[in-house]
């Protein structure tokens, strides 16, 4: 028996491929599907089966590229209703692979199709459970995702979800394998651990949706409650999933396409795409094209794009790091955005080179930050999640999350130099892009973030809780 986990950071996802007898099946496979092939191709083995836990949100699946290219059917729970062909496997229903035993769990709550696959040893003793959306490690699915689809409300999904893990996970015994399909990062829940495998005993200890003596009622309480938002590219990814997309190739195709600065800009001007620069932080702020949006490779970068971009079918323009287009495209792809059109040839500096104008982002380390701070009256904007400043924050901080920073635009000066900072730099960036992308220049970045502001002598504080008043 060979389990491997093959995890991807900038999504906080995990795949699996299992192999027994030259027999191997994957779960939740990503959108570039060679390497999986590759990986059966080494033990000589065939792709028997692609189980997919639920219809995924948060990235695109590489289930119908992966079929066409093995012949292997894939394998979804009850409820789900593919526009392809696929096996609906009945609850309790079993898949022999080699030596081994998968039997499809319904765990339905994060959506009404989520299954769990419990993986049988050779012997008939349960070993794993690969738990997609439904069980993380220190938290469970969200259940506010497939409201619309399942004509119901949280609360009622939450007590679903409450009702299968009391039912088809915690009678489990507690040497089982938990193999998640996220882990910290992801937005599909909201209080991950950052481990990505664990046992079943040791969750019933450490997440509290598993509390032996927790109520329905609390369990829907807890589970819904701090819900943020989910990016608005979650449904779109959902209709992929379930309707179909192009494969990775195509879209590597149309993308991969080198242009010239006359090219790129007179693309940019008559497809209204955005110029997406990919490079570090550090070099968009010396020089980039003016009006694009800084989304580095180097963090986040998926979730940011789908987050802040929000259209999957949005024209985009790349600006990446020499060698690393097609990694762009890629990583674009994994989300749903498939629309890259191409990208500019010699980056910046080619740009430069022919004369076009270039922008750039004040930056200030956070020693220089503290002198201005301590000159008085200086307006800074924390870019965080709320529960990170929440947490602590520089004393008089503006809170205005990346994620709804374009809420927050009328709250910016507009004739006063002001400040962003996020924990580390990157977002900050991200956050300065978009302003500077609506007309506000008066802003400088704290290079370092948060992290490095707690080094100097500039107060912070933790919320505290407004006094509510007696109206007596």
């Amino acid at each position: 028996m060979n389990i491997e986990q093959i995890y991807t950071g900038c999504l906080a996802q995990g795949a699996y491929y299992i192999e027994s007898e030259g027999e191997a099946a994957i779960i939740d496979p990503l959108r570039e599907v060679r390497p999986y092939i590759e990986r059966a191709e080494r033990d000589n083995a065939k792709i028997k089966y692609i189980f997919e836990t639920h219809f995924h949100a948060d990235f695109v699946s590489g289930h119908i590229t992966l079929s066409k290219e093995t012949g292997a059917p894939i394998v979804y729970g009850p409820n789900a209703n593919p526009s392809f062909e696929a096996i609906i496997a009945e609850d309790g229903q079993e898949f022999k692979l080699g030596k081994l035993t998968i039997v499809a769990l319904h765990t339905p709550g994060h959506t009404m199709e989520s299954t769990t696959y419990l993986l049988r040893d050779e012997y008939g003793k349960d070993h794993a459970i690969f738990s997609g959306d439904t069980l993380f490690l220190g938290d469970v699915g969200r259940p506010d995702l497939a409201q619309k689809a399942a004509n119901m409300t949280q609360e009622e999904l939450a007590g679903i979800l409450y009702d299968s893990l009391r039912n088809k996970i915690m009678p489990l015994a507690d040497d089982v394998i938990v193999y998640p399909a996220h882990g910290a990062g992801s937005a599909c829940g909201k209080n991950m651990m950052k481990e990505t495998v664990d046992t079943l005993g040791n969750q019933k200890k450490m997440n509290y949706a598993l509390r032996a003596d927790m109520t329905r009622e609390e369990f829907i309480k807890e589970v819904t409650d701090g819900l943020l938002p989910p990016p608005q590219y979650f449904p779109l990814n959902v209709k992929m999933n379930k309707e179909g997309y192009d494969d990775i190739d195509e879209v590597l195709d149309r993308g991969n396409i080198a242009m010239s600065p006359d090219a790129f800009e007179t693309a940019a001007n008559e497809t209204g795409a955005v110029v997406l620069d990919v490079r570090h932080q550090e070099e968009f702020a010396r020089a980039h094209v003016p009006r694009s949006i800084f989304i580095g490779l180097n963090g986040s970068f998926a979730p940011w794009v789908g987050a802040l971009i929000a259209d999957v079918k949005q024209p985009i323009l790349l600006i990446a790091p020499e060698g690393k287009e097609e990694e762009a495209i890629t990583r674009l792809s994994r989300v749903g955005f498939d629309g890259t059109i191409g990208y500019l040839k010699g980056g910046v500096e080619a740009w430069k080179a022919a004369g076009k104008q270039v922008d750039s982002v004040k930056s200030v380390d956070a020693k220089t930050f503290e002198q201005h701070w301590k000159q008085g009256g200086v307006p800074v904007f924390d870019v965080r999640k709320e529960s990170e400043y929440t947490a602590e924050h520089v004393e008089g901080a503006h809170l205005t999350p990346l994620d709804f920073i374009n809420d927050h635009l009328a709250e910016f000066p507009k004739d006063k130099t002001f400040y962003l900072h996020c924990a580390g730099g990157y977002r900050s960036m991200i956050a300065a892009s978009i302003l500077k992308s609506r007309g506000i220049h008066n802003l400088v970045d704290v290079a370092g973030g948060f992290a490095d502001i707690k080094k100097t002598d500039i107060p912070v504080t933790d919320y505290v809780c407004p006094t509510t008043k007696s109206s007596n």
